[in-house]
């Protein structure tokens, strides 16, 4: 099926049509990677469109940037009125919205100082791993592609050029016939997946690798870890060798696009009795429950648009 595009898109300060919004073939970002960039989800909850922790991807959007020395040219506000705009424009309530932010045409070079443009896109967008995959699970693989080593690119950053890696382990799963790809980091332990963050669990208790493990410490992986403890589950960041993942109780993955995604079957190894378990489960209520008014949102992560 083809790709159904929106009709309106944010970019450099004004609302305008999806096809209007262009960049130049030599732009620095098309050929270095230059880019950083956030994925957001709003939902439709019992008191309208609400975006999920906006302020927070957009705290995180501007760290991404001063770490490659990029000053974007609007600021925290102006973003997240763009934000909602989009939203709006486009008539959406349930939606995944895409800021980016990348060097454009100027210099040429590494280094060279170009002007920073910025765009806002939203568009539907269902679950990101399948329609059946909150439910019943994926598979997975351990794939043959690291995580870069620290002190080589920043993991920490969400930066363009990081998926690079992400794109050679979610391709080389699909290629392989499974839902989506593990990676380790340069340790030969756990680091993540394709562009999810990871939880094992043990006897009821969550662990997750740390900011160490190359990761992207994302901020679903902040939400469960926070709703997990303030419900009595414990939560353990630590470093987990790759064998863990077959000795578990439950596996799942977590991130805006992804949510809450169980893993049912790994390496061809079955995870726990081969469904989302009692964890996995619980953590689901507790996550949509925010957007069905079933959690209480004491944390304010539901900004309205």
């Amino acid at each position: 099926m083809a790709q159904q595009y929106p009709d309106w898109i944010w970019q450099n300060g004004v609302i305008k049509p999806w096809a209007e919004a262009t960049t130049h073939v030599m732009a620095h970002a098309l050929h270095y990677g230059s880019s950083v960039f956030e994925g957001i989800r709003s939902y439709a909850t019992p008191d309208g469109a609400a975006i999920f922790r906006l302020t927070d991807h957009l705290k995180r959007l501007y760290q991404s940037a001063k770490i490659y020395d990029m000053q974007l040219p609007y600021n925290q506000d102006e973003l997240a009125a763009a934000c909602r705009d989009v939203v709006k424009k486009n008539g959406l309530t349930a939606a995944y919205l895409r800021p980016v932010a990348y060097r454009g045409l100027g210099g040429f070079g590494l280094s060279a100082e170009t002007p920073i443009d910025v765009a806002v896109a939203a568009w539907p967008m269902g679950p990101y791993l399948g329609p059946e995959a909150l439910e019943h699970g994926i598979t997975a693989c351990v794939s043959s592609w690291q995580r870069f080593a620290p002190n080589t690119i920043p993991a920490g950053a969400k930066a363009g050029g990081n998926y690079l890696s992400g794109q050679l382990i979610a391709r080389e799963a699909r290629r392989l016939g499974f839902g989506e790809g593990i990676a380790l980091a340069s340790t030969g332990l756990l680091s993540e997946g394709a562009g999810e963050n990871l939880f094992l669990v043990f006897d009821g208790v969550l662990h997750t690798t740390p900011a160490s493990a190359s990761i992207l410490t994302g901020i679903t992986r902040h939400s469960l870890i926070t709703l997990a403890r303030e419900n009595g589950i414990e939560v353990i960041e630590r470093d987990l060798p790759r064998e863990y993942l077959y000795l578990a109780d439950e596996v799942l993955m977590c991130g805006t696009a992804a949510e809450i995604t169980p893993i049912r079957e790994i390496d061809g190894k079955q995870i726990g009795n081969g469904s989302a378990g009692r964890v996995t489960r619980r953590l689901q209520e507790l996550f949509f429950g925010l957007f069905n008014g079933k959690t209480n949102d004491q944390w304010g992560w539901l900004e309205s648009v």
